[in-house]
């Protein structure tokens, strides 16, 4: 998941850290740029598209349907507090991928059936969540509840480290998401987008690591 704001703001890193991102392999890049604008959000999403052209990387826009497609996007995910994902199905092209995030087991089963996956948080502690904005905690214990209970993959968020990789794993999940494990950051207003090869391929190992000895 991309946020700028760990960037300074600098659209221009953020491309850096996009780039750094799908030359590493990442499955999935969500463009969580809220606060912009939809024209602006249509033009950033293009060109992160065009950078994805050819790679595994698929490119999902954050909510805005209309962007994702009027930018070629590869899908939209759905925040817990929007539309309904059947509505969006409906509407969307055929082959849109169609994701939801999801803090519970009845709200997970209430939607699964019209989504491709979702993303469900928060399981651990994060910053990348304000202040008093964070649900309950769900804990492995709560992942793996929802997990066992829908039939579409299932993407843990919050607090994800490398060393919960197993955990999350075990919890029957199909992967990972995160803000800050693959964001970059800005100090003294330089870009620091950083490289992401070694840990895409930690995460991988650890992940297919913990699927085998399952």
């Amino acid at each position: 998941m991309t946020d700028r704001r760990r960037l300074s703001g600098d659209t221009r890193c953020l491309l850096r850290q996009a780039r750094a991102a799908i030359d590493a392999g990442i499955d999935i890049l969500q463009i969580r740029e809220r606060d912009l604008e939809a024209a602006e959000l249509h033009e950033l999403v293009k060109e992160i598209v065009a950078m994805a052209r050819g790679s595994q990387c698929r490119v999902v826009v954050n909510d805005r349907l209309d962007v994702a497609i009027a930018s070629g996007a590869a899908g939209v995910h759905l925040r817990g507090d929007s539309m309904p994902p059947g509505p969006v199905r409906r509407v969307a092209p055929r082959g849109l991928l169609i994701g939801r995030s999801v803090h519970g087991v009845e709200e997970a089963v209430a939607v699964a059936a019209d989504v491709d996956y979702l993303i469900a948080g928060t399981v651990w502690r994060t910053e990348s969540k304000e202040a008093g904005r964070q649900y309950p905690l769900l804990g492995p214990e709560g992942l793996a509840a929802i997990a066992a209970k829908v039939r579409v993959p299932v993407v843990a968020i919050g607090g994800v480290t490398l060393d919960r990789i197993s955990a999350v794993r075990a919890a029957g999940a199909a992967g990972v998401a995160a803000i800050g494990l693959f964001m970059g950051d800005a100090r003294g207003g330089e870009c620091r987008a950083i490289p992401l090869q070694e840990r895409v391929a930690a995460i991988r190992l650890r992940f297919d690591t913990s699927r085998r000895a399952s």
